[in-house]
């Protein structure tokens, strides 16, 4: 018997975003390594440390008790809702209650959509930052938002120009995404220029979601939108263990907020998967109670990398600030390259290097390129070396 051949198209909202630039880049990247080249990877930001050990012996630890193996609630185990809550008011200065203002999340990505599902509706506007993490924009057409850039110079300390804001439409936006220390520049988070978002989202009735999880890397001053007064009736705030505690395939995040948004969003993560590993949810409680002396050796070795890679972008012949905080270093390609793509597939092809280019991150980051510091100095060495050559 013979059939009609069948044709099953995918959703239309498959077709308004591409591929993430690291998925299919990665694969690029294996191809020229099955082919027999030594790739070196300086493009993601996947920490290649190791969480502390107290951290590591808790996992172990749990992992191999009774009833443990289970589906968990929902909001996450109490231990871990309170050792978020005990974390932001040590180094935030924000009183949080974890019953019901703290939701962990399966990675603060996750959270990204799950926000952008729980508050939009079909033809809302979403302030996006132009240079800024691709995910805002995707997790907005994905969820029947419209994105709108709005744009971050480095005339302006990468900040957002708010005269321009002032003199934009903002009566349909529902969620302005802002993301301090910022990747890929780099920029520390300023607490005027928060008191300032604050009060725009007031005037304007809508939600600014901040997404914090580069306070800990090459930074000491940990500001968080919630410490604003006013800040939570119009404000939530994404963190994550991933790069603070060398935990990205982990995945181990949290939203935080007044509990109105906690429910709104609840109600699409319960529907979206059935909790987090017990003995992972409890080892983050315990990496969340690291001390000062943790996080002071984490840096101790960020900074020599940071090292390698400015010298890395000097011999490019790249512009640079050195104030910039965060898992990356950002550069300004010479005058007389293209592009940072340009750049990018030069290193990647004549010195086998991989970096990423800044036009990923928006048509400000044209002129850029963004290094990672998620290798060892004896790579950046190697680095170096071929680019002397």
């Amino acid at each position: 018997m013979e059939h009609n051949r069948a044709r099953i198209e995918p959703a239309i909202r498959t077709t308004l975003v591409n591929e993430y630039y690291f998925s299919s880049k990665l694969r690029e990247v294996a191809e020229l390594r099955a082919q027999g080249r030594d790739i070196i990877n300086l493009g993601i930001g996947s920490p290649d440390l190791a969480p502390s050990e107290n951290t590591l012996n808790s996992l172990t630890e749990n992992a191999v008790k009774q009833g443990v193996h289970g589906y968990q609630s929902y909001t996450g185990i109490e231990q871990l809702r309170g050792a978020f809550a005990a974390w932001y008011e040590r180094y935030f200065n924000v009183k949080l209650n974890p019953a019901n203002e703290i939701l962990p999340l399966i990675g603060s990505k996750e959270g990204i959509m799950h926000i952008s599902m729980a508050f939009l509706n079909p033809g809302d506007r979403v302030l996006v930052p132009d240079p800024g993490y691709p995910a805002y924009r995707s997790a907005t057409l994905l969820s029947g938002g419209e994105p709108v850039n709005y744009t971050l110079r480095s005339s302006n300390n990468w900040y957002p120009d708010f005269r321009e804001l002032a003199d934009s439409d903002l009566k349909r936006i529902k969620i302005m995404w802002i993301n301090y220390p910022h990747m890929p520049t780099g920029q520390p988070a300023n607490i005027k220029v928060y008191e300032r978002l604050v009060q725009l989202a007031h005037d304007n009735n809508f939600l600014i979601c901040s997404d914090n999880p580069y306070s800990f890397i090459l930074n000491n001053n940990h500001i968080s939108i919630l410490s604003i007064d006013g800040a939570k009736d119009v404000a939530i705030e994404l963190n994550s263990l991933s790069k603070s505690h060398n935990m990205p395939g982990w995945r181990v995040g949290m939203v935080a907020g007044k509990s109105e948004f906690i429910s709104a969003i609840l109600k699409v993560k319960s529907n979206m998967d059935s909790g987090m590993f017990y003995p992972v949810q409890v080892a983050a409680a315990e990496a969340l109670s690291a001390d000062n002396e943790w996080y002071n050796s984490l840096n101790a070795v960020y900074s020599g990398r940071r090292l390698k890679a400015e010298q890395m972008l000097e011999l490019l012949g790249c512009n640079y600030d050195k104030s910039q905080t965060g898992l990356f270093l950002w550069g300004e390609i010479p005058e007389n390259i293209k592009n940072g793509q340009q750049m990018c597939d030069k290193l990647l092809y004549e010195k086998s290097i991989f970096i990423t280019p800044g036009s990923v991150f928006g048509k400000e980051g044209e002129r850029y390129i963004r290094i990672s510091l998620c290798s060892d100095e004896k790579t950046f060495d190697n680095c170096l070396s071929r680019i002397k050559q």
